[in-house]
């Protein structure tokens, strides 16, 4: 069973890397990426979607219905994933956007990003497995001390070696300051590691001969909670090629993401090494985790991509009774697709699609010009906005990505809810990314009560000067005057709703708490908004019938979903409305 067959939508993700991000200019004006153009970097992504959809693509159903196979401390995962992910490593896709002195190829996160769509539109549960090795990546280059960076960077930029985060412990969940690991140093300069983890993906499995696991734990004159914890690198083998002692003690029987192990994991007295300074582990991991939220983002769009693609292609195939306007007068029934509630949902689809892919694409062209653009005022910038649009991606499009494909499984009807058809394998797993990495409850705490109220204005002008260019450009032309106007609109109430939460936070200290989730709900709706526009703008007055789609789909999303801030925003607002009290059980 091969599930839902993924076309990568190639040309979609050309328009916004080329068009609407004009990706390439930027690439010119930076050095490490200077020789990369626009043909190499659409060469990359027709060989991406390859992968993903001839070799991917066909394993996630089976996947789903095989899961992983535990056995006494050993992982086994679906056939054909070990297969795959040697393909994967073969072809140099873990080194894409890796340091060259690593062993990289030196490529801009916005291809590496584009490159991961595919790889969780295909197949969430084997895309796992990789998409932690970028961010393990990027903690030990920054933290890791020289020895341990010779020791196990090559190796997990070649994709020879993969990589864990193992945060959760089954008593702390998501309140790390609980955490209970324990690290004792040894005089040689290691340390010995030993408490159990749970929730940790890829902990245990047959890709890789060897698994980095980057641990957080305490070491015996830890203060209490978050400043107490350290960062400590334990591998399941040792440099001189014995086990550690890492142990598998099961995995999770879980809702989706089946071919995906989710390990419990024991260490007993196995041997680390500390990455970064004592006590200042959760700030080494954060460059892991940050990351990761990235990704979990991706993992949204990569479901909703799949989801519309399908749904579109089936309400087309599919006829049900006469529309109020007949697309064939003569015919029986008429494709579901020209009924008025199944457009509504189809072109909701497509809108919160391609919005999202802007957005996603924008994080990643960001993440680029903060580490290597040559204008220290153009860093400086990509590294006020990515704070603030890092919680937003990870929230938003996980909710939008499993809110989507229960959405695109209505479009099949009762078919939808029978797993032969493949949508509802994809609601399943969709679930799950509103969940790890930090609920999505605590990213909307941290974008309000972090980054928007203690930063003063700052983070706010930083958000809203990016749609005041916007408007800039786009309110002078008529065609585009009404749709500005409505971003304009957004942006006011974004702002004023803002600027009144923080005063009112004074008199009423839980109520940015209480708000929070409206606030980032608003914060995404008005950035889609932009991205919308955006788009818009770049496809105005291009001839060619794939823009006039384009036109349509943006001025969806501007008359029909943007106004949802509304509400949002006036939730925000609240003031004295108190929650009521704790609900009994």
């Amino acid at each position: 069973m091969s599930g839902l067959p993924y076309r990568a939508p190639l040309r979609d993700m050309r328009f916004v890397i080329e068009e609407v991000l004009d990706a390439p200019a930027a690439w010119r004006e930076t050095p490490v990426f200077a020789e990369l153009d626009a043909g190499t970097a659409a060469q990359v992504l027709e060989q991406a979607a390859a992968f993903a959809s001839e070799v991917l693509a066909p394993l996630n159903a089976g996947g789903d219905l095989q899961g992983c196979r535990w056995d006494d401390g050993r992982v086994t995962t679906p056939s054909g994933f070990r297969e795959a992910y040697r393909t994967f490593v073969d072809g140099g896709w873990p080194a894409l956007a890796c340091d060259p002195a690593w062993g990289g190829q030196g490529l801009p996160q916005l291809l590496n990003v584009a490159l991961y769509e595919m790889l969780h539109a295909a197949n969430h549960a084997w895309a796992m497995y990789p998409g932690l090795a970028h961010g393990a990546y990027e903690c030990l280059k920054a933290h890791g001390s020289v020895e341990l960076q010779q020791r196990y960077l090559r190796h997990v930029v070649s994709g020879e070696w993969l990589a864990t985060m193992c945060l959760t412990e089954a008593h702390a969940g998501s309140d790390l300051g609980l955490l209970r690991t324990k690290a004792v140093p040894r005089p040689d300069g290691s340390v010995q590691v030993s408490g159990s983890k749970i929730f940790i993906s890829g902990g245990e499995h047959d890709l890789t001969d060897n698994i980095v696991h980057l641990v957080l734990c305490r070491l015996p004159d830890a203060p209490p909670g978050t400043r107490g914890l350290s960062l400590v690198l334990v591998p399941k083998v040792l440099p001189d090629g014995t086990p550690n002692r890492v142990r598998c003690d099961g995995i999770e029987k879980k809702m989706g993401i089946k071919g995906s192990a989710t390990c419990m994991m024991r260490f007993e007295g196995a041997t680390g090494w500390l990455v970064g300074e004592p006590h200042r582990g959760l700030a080494a991991m954060f460059v892991m985790m940050n990351a990761a939220r990235l990704q979990v983002g991706l993992q949204g769009l990569g479901h909703l991509e799949i989801a519309t693609q399908n749904a579109l292609r089936y309400a087309h195939e599919r006829h049900q009774m006469r529309a109020p306007q007949r697309s064939a007068p003569d015919a029986e029934a008429d494709p579901i697709a020209a009924h008025p509630a199944m457009r509504r949902t189809l072109w909701t689809l497509a809108a919160w699609t391609e919005g999202l892919r802007v957005l996603g694409y924008w994080a990643a062209q960001l993440l680029d010009e903060s580490e290597h653009h040559p204008d220290p005022v153009r860093r400086e910038r990509a590294a006020r906005l990515l704070p603030v649009l890092t919680p937003v991606v990870k929230a938003l499009f996980t909710r939008l990505g499993f809110e989507g494909s229960s959405l695109a499984l209505q479009v099949w009807g009762g078919h939808g809810y029978v797993h032969e058809t493949g949508i509802e394998q994809h609601v399943r797993d969709a679930r799950i990314a509103m969940i790890y990495e930090g609920t999505n409850e605590i990213q909307a705490i941290d974008l309000v009560v972090r980054k928007l109220l203690p930063d003063g204005a700052g983070a706010v002008q930083a958000v809203a000067g990016i749609v005041e260019e916007e408007l800039a450009v786009s309110l002078p032309q008529p065609a585009l005057a009404t749709h500005a106007r409505a971003v304009r609109q957004a942006l006011d109430g974004w702002c004023d709703a803002t600027r009144r939460l923080a005063d009112d936070a004074g008199s009423d200290a839980e109520l940015p708490w209480r708000v929070a989730e409206d606030l980032l709900q608003a914060t995404g709706l008005l950035l889609l908004g932009w991205a919308w526009l955006r788009s818009a703008r770049v496809a105005h007055g291009r001839q060619e019938a794939w823009y006039e789609r384009k036109r349509r789909c943006t001025g969806f999303g501007l008359d029909w979903l943007l106004p949802d801030i509304h509400p949002a925003l006036a939730r925000v607002q609240t003031r004295g409305v108190a929650l009521p009290p704790l609900p009994q059980p």
